[in-house]
């Protein structure tokens, strides 16, 4: 029988990579997306074609009901829920924080903080309801550890909160054998750049990392199908950073 696993936010970029990578490893995914279908639809059809099973579904992770909703479709149509990836995330144009609108900030903590909340209760409640030893990955970032000046002080702030939640949520949970993990990426080559109104800014970070360049999505998805793994037995509240030196 398949795992099924569920990875918000995985029409595109590093979500749409550990959607393809976790099903070549064997796991039916459930491909959230919050609007682009197209995108969503496309990737499903890819992994299907290829030998694996893929189902899109539709939710604002900022929404609980729609997030029961999900949860609700996915263990329908795939079965029990294994694992669960929250990669959904906005950051919002790139400003200081003085300049930054209080709506955005206040979506950008909707969708990646309550979000990643949000599933991680579903999540919770239907390892519980079926006795599994879960896995949970929340993706992180470096802007944690930088702060993002002069850009998104207010989405480091969201993905500290992240990290902070990813701990303490790791040691209530260790007594079930219900793991918690995080993966932390530095700059990503994904679309998410242009989307914020700087569609070359992965390019021009490139000189301040280390390695020279910047990250492919499926060099973050990697780490992060790896902790949902059997390999990764004796990982729980850890943070992988992925960043190439950063």
């Amino acid at each position: 029988m398949q795992k099924v696993l569920i990875v918000t936010g995985a029409s595109r970029g590093i979500g749409a990579a550990v959607a393809r990578q976790a099903a070549a490893a064997g796991y039916a995914v459930a491909v959230n997306f919050v609007r682009d279908k197209s995108a969503a639809d496309a990737l499903v059809a890819a992994i299907r074609a290829a030998g694996g099973t893929a189902l899109a579904v539709q939710a604002d992770v900022g929404d609980e009901a729609e997030v029961q909703g999900m949860f609700a479709t996915v263990e329908e149509q795939l079965g029990p829920l294994a694992a669960l990836v929250n990669n959904a995330a906005i950051t919002g144009p790139l400003r200081d924080f003085i300049s930054t609108d209080p709506a955005t900030i206040e979506a950008v903590f909707r969708t990646n903080v309550y979000g990643t909340m949000h599933c991680c209760r579903a999540a919770i409640h239907s390892f519980r309801r079926t006795g599994a030893k879960g896995v949970i990955v929340n993706v992180s970032s470096v802007a944690v550890s930088t702060g993002s000046p002069q850009e998104w002080v207010h989405y480091a702030a969201s993905k500290g909160a992240v990290d902070s939640f990813t701990l303490g949520l790791s040691r209530e949970l260790a007594a079930e054998g219900i793991r918690v993990c995080g993966v932390a990426p530095g700059i990503t080559q994904t679309d998410l750049h242009a989307t914020a109104g700087a569609p070359g800014r992965a390019e021009r970070y490139a000189q301040k990392v280390p390695l020279q360049r910047p990250a492919t999505p499926e060099e973050i998805a990697a780490p992060i199908v790896w902790l949902l793994s059997p390999a990764a037995s004796y990982f729980t509240g850890t943070t992988l950073r992925c960043a190439g030196g950063i």
